[in-house]
């Protein structure tokens, strides 16, 4: 942990040092009791355009909102960026979640203030963020939230705080695993149980940190759970009560080590009855 945080810190030092190129922030609004969105820009550039901006969001910290594949009861986060121009490229940056088991439902959240950043690439001489962004909103209740936000990204000026902000949340995000031994190994489909069977080819993997997703979010997996063998983690499908067609579709397996949040791709073998 104590190496994480020294790459966070890294991450942090390194968004005050790029070329400097837009800035700005909109106003906070209010979408729900005790809870505000606003649209922040990191105003730092690279040379081929690409720069961050984040969808911030104060809640309390007993309110959550989801991860890209909400779960069970979640609401999905959509971001339309229709009306924007001289933007392109637009995708979230996903930091790593929580499992929240509610209820006997399981959802992927985030509780408590969150910068969700968003990876763009600009060009033109006025570039501008026409978003308008729905999420779910959970306290005691579960609401959709939107909000609309216009943020003009030519301003000369880079903005530090929000920059550091974002780099914060990017470091949080999960990424792509380059270390030499493979951290996954193969991703074995088992029909007759509804449970995928996932070898871990390194011991620095927490187990129970393992996120099982595919693009679309379906079908929808579960919490991990132990196998009696060694370096193998059970994964159940939810929601599923006849078997299902996995064999190779790709997934996407997201774990926690001592370096931080990681990824990788695999694809399913072939089913074992």
């Amino acid at each position: 942990m104590a190496v994480f945080m020294q790459l966070l810190s890294a991450l942090a030092l390194f968004a005050v040092t790029l070329t400097p190129a837009l800035a700005g922030e909109t106003p906070w609004q209010e979408v729900a009791p005790g809870v505000k969105l606003r649209l922040i820009s990191s105003g730092l550039v690279k040379p081929d355009g690409k720069t961050l901006l984040g969808l911030e969001i104060f809640m309390p910290e007993t309110t959550k909102t989801y991860w890209r594949v909400p779960g069970e009861t979640g609401l999905p986060t959509t971001l339309d960026f229709t009306g924007s121009t001289g933007l392109a490229n637009d995708r979230i940056v996903w930091p790593y979640p929580r499992r929240d088991e509610t209820d006997g439902y399981l959802d992927y959240v985030y509780y408590g203030p969150l910068v969700l950043p968003i990876a763009v690439t600009v060009s033109g001489d006025a570039p501008n963020a026409e978003i308008f962004a729905t999420l779910g909103v959970c306290s005691e209740i579960c609401i959709p939230a939107q909000a609309h936000f216009s943020l003009r990204l030519d301003d000369a000026e880079p903005d530090r705080p929000n920059g550091l902000r974002i780099r914060q949340a990017i470091a949080m995000a999960p990424m792509p695993w380059d270390g030499k031994a493979a951290p996954i190994g193969s991703v074995r489909y088992h029909s007759a149980d509804h449970m995928l069977a996932i070898e871990l080819g390194d011991a620095d993997v927490d187990p129970a940190s393992l996120i099982v997703a595919t693009a679309n979010g379906e079908p929808l997996f579960g919490a991990p759970q132990k196998s009696p063998e060694p370096n193998l983690v059970l994964i159940p499908i939810l929601g599923k009560s006849e078997p299902i067609d996995l064999e190779n579709q790709d997934i996407q397996l997201t774990f926690i080590t001592d370096m931080g949040a990681f990824e990788v791709t695999r694809t399913i073998k072939g089913a074992l009855d």
